[in-house]
């Protein structure tokens, strides 16, 4: 699978998603989610719908022009769902610059307070991605946030335009989807950087081809201008705000754009958004590295490590495992096989959390003796894949959404000449995210986002998190994003895994919730 390097990555638990499969492995936001299966909304996502088509181009001060009006002004309808929560759909606009042409609808589902006595208001989460569903995110908000968060909070979670319930993102047919993931991230001859690219081209042209003006439109800014509207519509003044990973991003630039509505906001496992691509990549791909190497040392400190007696030794072990699967890919039972692209991330995945490496030793041991089926079912649980084909969209929803903002990509052709760079911060790795960097090279639409370092100015305290061994948003991150914001406030985690919220840390939890709940604001940065 060629990794569009402006991803996070996953903002989904793998202990949820591996359950069935008796797996307990984690994501983005990884750690203690209810692991119980959820039924989807009783919602449908609706296909574009024309509006009026007599209002003008809209000016460019966002959510406070006429022309948006009927968006800030519609009925929010809950309707009970799910048993214990309420669900409701809204329409925004297809195209801020034209609101009358088409409009979409995105899916909301809330968790009332759970006192409403002690009740301070709504806030609206987005769990990462992209790609990410919200509705899944807020419906585990009983495993997901404190006791006093979810007295206090409505808790809102929405699929963002392109993603899940809300009007959906379509590029490729399963099996094509299938080829997409299995194919070899570090296509290093020609003939695979070929193939890599008819795979790349196939996919932006079945987007366009199955969602047509959709998926020229679901970047980042008008997801975060859609929070607006979905503000307004809760009835609060100021948006209360809680973004993992990638939903860092939303919030960061949600801020930039509407400082003087910004409320009680934290971004966990933080996003720098004035990096690019290229830089991002490069983070990004040390990053892993350091996880996977932080992976193997906790096997050798255990003793009789299977991977080896010194984590260099185990780090090549893995180097030439995986060397081996893209020589001689490992069959598996229905008819399917572990291919390179899929044991690349069922070894990233479990690197997310861990409480899950012990289920990456079992299922490399596996692989090592010639069974990958393991490995399969964590790739699997990556790219929500069961049995009989994928289960959401968001895969190509992240696909779709990284490239709207992915201004500077580089041509296949191009990436061997970076390997040597990236593999010096990344023996395992470099490869991989060097030719990622080509991920978006055939896109058929402009990129919409180009990178740029947010201030927010005026706008009240935001907490930022990061995680000192975190190998999908590094520390340096979020060290970066809180002194780009004029009123940012830095928590640093010491530990693995990606973000730090929830995760066993009482120092970094205490912050949050007193800081949701009350408002106490830390008056300098916070060592956890």
């Amino acid at each position: 699978m060629l990794v569009p390097s402006t991803s996070a990555l996953r903002g989904r638990r793998l202990l949820v998603a591996l359950l069935p499969l008796l797996l307990a492995l984690g994501g983005c936001a990884l750690g203690g989610e209810d692991s119980r299966a959820l039924p989807s909304p009783s919602l449908s996502p609706s296909p574009l719908e024309s509006a009026d088509p007599s209002e003008e181009p809209v000016p460019d001060d966002p959510g406070r022009d006429p022309a948006l009006r009927r968006y800030y002004e519609q009925d929010l309808g809950w309707n009970p769902c799910r048993e214990q929560f309420e669900c409701a759909r809204i329409d925004v606009p297809l195209d801020y610059d034209r609101p009358s042409r088409a409009k979409i609808s995105l899916s909301l589902l809330k968790v009332p307070a759970s006192d409403q006595s002690q009740r301070v208001g709504s806030l609206v989460v987005n769990p990462g991605g992209p790609g990410a569903s919200g509705i899944e995110y807020a419906a585990r908000a009983s495993t997901t946030f404190g006791t006093e968060v979810q007295q206090a909070f409505d808790i809102v979670g929405f699929d963002p335009r392109g993603v899940g319930e809300s009007t959906p993102v379509d590029c490729v047919a399963d099996q094509r989807l299938d080829a997409f993931v299995a194919y070899d991230p570090d296509p290093d001859t020609a003939a695979e950087r070929g193939q890599a690219d008819r795979l790349l081209r196939e996919f932006g042209r079945g987007c366009a081809q199955e969602s047509g003006q959709l998926a020229a439109h679901i970047s980042t800014v008008e997801a975060v201008r859609d929070i607006d509207i979905i503000r307004e519509l809760l009835g609060d003044a100021e948006l209360s705000f809680f973004g993992a990973s990638y939903g860092t991003l939303l919030g960061a630039t949600y801020a930039d754009l509407f400082p003087d509505r910004v409320g009680r906001m934290v971004l966990d496992g933080a996003i720098d958004p004035s990096l690019s691509n290229r830089e991002k990549s490069l983070v990004q791909a040390e990053s892993f590295e350091t996880a996977l190497r932080a992976y193997v040392g906790a096997c050798v400190d255990r003793g009789s490590c299977f991977l080896g007696d010194s984590v260099d030794a185990g780090a090549q072990r893995i180097r030439a495992f995986l060397d081996e699967v893209e020589q001689d890919p490992l069959e598996v039972a229905g008819g399917r096989t572990l291919e390179a692209g899929n044991a690349v991330l069922g070894i990233w995945y479990p690197l997310y959390d861990q409480s899950s490496w012990p289920i990456l030793d079992s299922a490399l041991q596996s692989a090592f003796a010639g069974d990958g089926s393991t490995l399969l079912s964590i790739a699997d649980a990556y790219v929500s894949r069961g049995p009989d084909g994928y289960l959401d969209n968001s895969l190509e929803a992240l696909y779709a959404i990284s490239c709207l903002d992915t201004e500077d990509t580089i041509a296949m052709g191009q990436a061997p000449a970076v390997v040597d760079e990236f593999e010096e911060v990344s023996p395992t790795f470099g490869a991989i995210f060097a030719y990622g960097l080509a991920g978006c090279s055939d896109w058929p639409f402009e990129a919409e986002r180009k990178p740029a370092a947010p201030d927010a100015a005026g706008a009240k305290p935001i907490l930022v998190i990061g995680t000192s061994r975190d190998p999908a948003t590094p520390l340096e991150w979020a060290e970066a994003l809180s002194s780009q914001l004029e009123s940012g406030v830095l928590v640093r985690r010491d530990g693995d895994g990606h973000t730090g919220y929830h995760r066993g840390n009482e120092c970094v939890d205490d912050v949050v919730e007193s800081y949701l709940v009350s408002g106490e604001v830390p008056r300098s940065p916070v060592d956890c």
